[in-house]
């Protein structure tokens, strides 16, 4: 009969709640995946407790939250797969070159260090947090309105509007300002070993109407990745912007990364036994 499920890690990004990644976390079930989405330093289990308690997630930036999480790695029984979106993006790839998981999925992944595109959406979407440098040190939400341009453009506004009422959240200003800053940084937080030739199997993904991780970013990292031998693989939608975890859309993501894990030699079973 089946032995143990293979874990996955799903890591949400900033202004979404961990509760985010539940339809996700129910089909990778169905699949034979054994699937766990960790909250962030600070968060509370709720996207209401968490909005009463702001202030708990203010000032943790991408060494604590990669920290946090590559703890959650290596204290489960098996080595699981990495799932992450925009900050949780950029995570996976910290945590996948530095040897956790066998394989890491970086969806709309937030820029590393050595990404040198910055398109015009990207600042705008940024700006309600660059704007001001004390929000460096601060918890920050975003408006309705702010959260259409940033995550909902590509989908109709009622269901951007829905989208921002069931799963916002407030989220530390820290890790934007790192990752805005990483090129003019000799250490920033946002570097990864793109070069690590050990690493398990990349994937990248892309919405190409993404306006807070625009595609030409995603491509940038991408190809900072071909240094190394190690397997990386791109795969962009066209018609996306950075909602596509989230929104009706989700789950052709969701079954594409299925698909491409299965290329990969990675079932939700970890094998059999007599």
């Amino acid at each position: 009969m089946a032995t143990s499920r293979v874990p996955v890690v799903f890591i949400h990004g900033l202004w979404l709640h961990s509760s985010s990644w539940e339809p996700w976390m129910d089909l990778f079930t169905e699949r034979g995946f054994d699937p766990i989405a960790p909250l962030w330093p600070g968060e509370a289990p709720t996207v209401a407790e968490t909005r009463r308690q702001a202030e708990n997630v203010a000032g943790y930036g991408i060494d604590e939250i990669t920290g946090h999480y590559a703890q959650v790695v290596k204290s489960l029984d098996a080595e699981p797969v990495i799932v992450g979106h925009s900050f949780g993006g950029l995570i996976t790839q910290k945590l996948l070159s530095l040897g956790l998981g066998r394989a890491g999925v970086a969806i709309d992944p937030a820029q590393i260090k050595g990404v040198k595109p910055l398109p015009f959406s990207q600042l705008r979407s940024g700006f309600p947090v660059l704007k001001n440098p004390a929000n460096k040190k601060k918890a920050v939400s975003l408006t309705a309105k702010q959260f259409r341009y940033a995550f909902g453009n590509a989908i109709p506004e009622n269901e951007s509007n829905r989208l921002f009422e069931e799963y916002t959240i407030p989220s530390p200003g820290r890790p934007l300002f790192e990752a805005a800053f990483a090129n003019f940084s000799r250490k920033s937080p946002a570097s990864v070993n793109t070069a690590n030739p050990t690493r398990g199997p990349l994937l990248l993904i892309s919405g190409q109407k993404d306006h807070t991780a625009p595609d030409a970013v995603t491509r940038a990292a991408y190809a900072l990745h071909a240094a190394s031998p190690a397997s990386t693989d791109l795969r962009q939608f066209a018609d996306r912007g950075h909602s596509l975890t989230v929104d009706d859309g989700w789950k052709g993501i969701a079954d594409y990364v299925l698909e491409w894990l299965s290329t990969k030699g990675v079932q939700g079973r970890a094998g059999m036994v007599d």
